[in-house]
């Protein structure tokens, strides 16, 4: 039960409601903006950022004061790993998608690399505190992963794609980053 949780695992699982309340928010605004036709444009779809962009920071902030520093040098990996290797991600995927694949960059490259970093930071820290079994926390690595390589395909794709196929692709990652942090809370609470 939710009340028998430690301080800073509550805290991640608050984190993780914020970030699909983000999610959601993201997803009403591209669902709307991005319509292949009658799109709704400017700011009757662009308000839908702010709370997206609000409570994902909220979410952000929850989830980093429930990685407790301490106890993410028990996790699976150190926790400076994780970020240094995000950033490394990011730069190789800057240089790849934009050089070797002339795709424009945006914004969402840093979003997908930030994601993975909280995702794989939050799952270091369930582990630390024993919520999940190494087995458990290596599952969800690898869906986490798997998350992120169809949003890097997502991304990557986008701009080849007509308008019909491309608002359908540029949903994808949105749903993923709501549904995976809803699935590793429920295996949490339950």
């Amino acid at each position: 039960m939710i009340y028998r949780l430690d301080e800073q695992t509550k805290q991640i699982l608050a984190g993780n409601v914020l970030l699909i309340i983000c999610c959601l928010f993201y997803l009403a605004w591209w669902l709307l903006a991005f319509k292949p036709t009658g799109a709704v444009k400017g700011m009757k779809s662009g308000w839908l950022l702010l709370p997206a962009f609000v409570f994902g920071l909220a979410g952000i902030a929850e989830i980093v004061r429930g990685n407790e520093p301490l106890k993410l040098q028990t996790g699976l990996m150190p926790g400076s790993f994780i970020l240094v290797g995000g950033i490394a991600a990011y730069l190789i995927l800057y240089g790849l998608t934009s050089v070797a694949l002339k795709r424009q960059v945006t914004t969402e490259l840093f979003l997908i690399v930030g994601w993975a970093v909280l995702m794989f930071s939050e799952l270091n820290a369930l582990y630390a505190e024993e919520h999940f079994s190494k087995f458990t926390d290596v599952v969800f690595i690898i869906i986490t992963a798997a998350a992120v390589a169809v949003s890097l395909i997502c991304y990557i794709l986008y701009y080849k794609l007509d308008s019909t196929l491309g608002y359908y692709d540029g949903a994808i990652p949105l749903i993923l980053a709501a549904v995976i942090p809803a699935v590793i809370s429920i295996v949490v609470i339950i």
